[in-house]
């Protein structure tokens, strides 16, 4: 009698368990396929089966990954033309950081080089992008010679409305110029 009920008892744990793990599975694949833009799925999303929604993201996941390192690489190619350019790697640099704002599409980057010794809050930064309606994605730190390169990347919350770069750009000079 007692095995019985033990047999039971581990057959209704294994169940339970089972589907434990299958509500968690949808709900990471629900999560994963949120967060992939509507506009890289071939139909819309309700209409594909899970399966599908997994292949799409995916497939998302991988072309996102390429242009990371293609960017990366154009990136390193940029500095290191201008490196070249210059002489020894530093000093052809200017005295004061150099600030470039870039519309990319629904997104916005924002490239900060400065001096090792030119302190600036990247916070306020951060809060001047999210402020002007850009969520960041992501912020990239590399140091070349003397020089510190800032690279954040964000995303325009609402794509209907966009994103001023100049606002941007003039805001954040005022705070570096206010840091210096």
């Amino acid at each position: 009698m007692k095995r019985n009920e033990t047999s039971s008892q581990n057959k209704l744990l294994r169940k339970t368990i089972e589907k434990n793990r299958r509500i968690r599975m949808k709900a990471l694949c629900y999560k994963l396929v949120s967060i992939i833009p509507d506009c890289h799925f071939s139909q819309p999303k309700e209409l594909l089966s899970h399966p599908d929604q997994i292949d799409e993201a995916s497939a998302y996941i991988k072309m996102m990954r390429e242009r990371i390192e293609e960017l990366n690489r154009r990136k390193t190619q940029l500095i290191s033309s201008y490196v070249a350019r210059t002489g020894d790697g530093d000093g052809g640099w200017p005295k004061y950081p150099i600030l470039t704002v870039k519309e990319l599409g629904s997104g916005v980057e924002v490239m900060l080089i400065s001096g090792l010794n030119k302190n600036f809050m990247l916070s306020q930064v951060i809060s001047v992008i999210e402020q002007e309606a850009a969520q960041v994605l992501s912020i990239n730190i590399s140091r070349v010679g003397e020089r510190i390169i800032h690279t954040i990347h964000a995303q325009v919350k609402i794509s209907r409305v966009g994103v001023d770069t100049s606002r941007i750009s003039d805001r954040i000079q005022e705070i570096i110029s206010s840091n210096m």
